[in-house]
């Protein structure tokens, strides 16, 4: 395809957001609250356009005050090498030069490879990033309890008290890593200690949650020795199991039904709309537990990184 006429640019305020949004995703309704919060801003927002007409954006997401966004969320387009070239000039703009770059992460529909039409918008995506040099990180599973979906009593195995300090969850996080499925952890332990891996995390995601600490529990055996823990918690926009593992010597007991019961318990009491929860699609354990309790797959993610 001829670039000579391409122009890509970010655009200049919420006043383009109509231009922006000429291509859609699920997430277009909360590009306006991003931009009023400072979760978004407009020099992280850009398109490629021919003739005036959107052919192709991306836009980053990240949190209010900080310099670099924390990933890549909006990207679409009607051709793979225009998406590269947005991506490319975007990157090299907003990112610093020793900045590793933000993953990619989209919502995608469950049953997307089983349609054409969908297989090859999420491949064409997925093309043009490894253009860039992107690699898939992981396909996630995420799942949706319901108000009115039963939650299952206590089994009276385990006991359940709040997390006593950032130490002691970030402890157990440690932990935990040992042995995991989850891909990202996988990768960062690729990178960096288990501590520093959990630190890390911590860092990026639980610290920032908006609701009261207190909901967190560690499950215990009835002499107080840990088994697992969850965090129930609201993140910006979602009532949800943020963290959820039960220690490896405890692993295979079917702890892990109790633990997410608990957390469930929690924010049901809290009378909200909905639970929201993923896992990785090769975590077959911690899929079936969420299905177990209720749980329903409504939707898919796809993460990438580069290296």
């Amino acid at each position: 395809m001829d670039h000579t006429d391409l122009t890509v640019r970010p655009i200049s305020g919420p006043e383009e957001l109509d231009l922006f949004c000429q291509l859609s995703y699920a997430l277009d309704h909360e590009l306006a609250d991003d931009l009023a919060t400072g979760r978004r801003r407009p020099g992280w927002m850009w398109v490629a356009l021919r003739d005036g007409e959107l052919v192709a954006r991306a836009a980053w997401w990240g949190r209010a005050g900080e310099a670099v966004p924390f990933l890549l969320d909006f990207f679409d387009l009607e051709d793979v090498s225009v998406g590269a070239r947005l991506l490319r000039t975007a990157m090299a703009e907003i990112l610093p030069a020793d900045t590793r770059r933000p993953v990619y992460h989209r919502m995608i529909p469950v049953e997307w490879r089983e349609k054409a039409a969908t297989r090859r918008v999420v491949g064409d995506r997925m093309a043009a990033l490894e253009q860039t040099g992107a690699r898939l990180l992981a396909e996630r599973l995420r799942f949706e309890w319901r108000p009115g979906t039963p939650v299952a009593p206590p089994r009276n195995r385990l006991t359940f008290r709040e997390i006593r300090d950032e130490d002691e969850v970030l402890g157990l996080m440690t932990r935990v890593l040992e042995g995991t499925l989850d891909a990202h952890s996988r990768d960062d332990l690729t990178r960096m200690s288990a501590r520093e891996a959990a630190i890390r995390h911590y860092e990026d995601e639980l610290a920032h949650y908006r609701s009261p600490r207190d909901w967190w529990r560690v499950a215990t055996l009835p002499d107080g020795t840990p088994v697992g823990f969850v965090t129930p918690a609201r993140n910006d926009y979602n009532p949800i199991i943020g963290y959820l593992a039960v220690l490896p010597e405890h692993r295979g007991n079917g702890y892990i039904d109790e633990i997410l019961a608990e957390g469930t318990r929690i924010l049901a009491t809290q009378e909200v709309p909905r639970i929201r929860a993923a896992t990785d699609l090769g975590n077959i354990p911690m899929a079936n537990a969420f299905r177990r309790a209720g749980y329903v797959n409504f939707e898919r993610t796809i993460t990438m990184a580069w290296p």
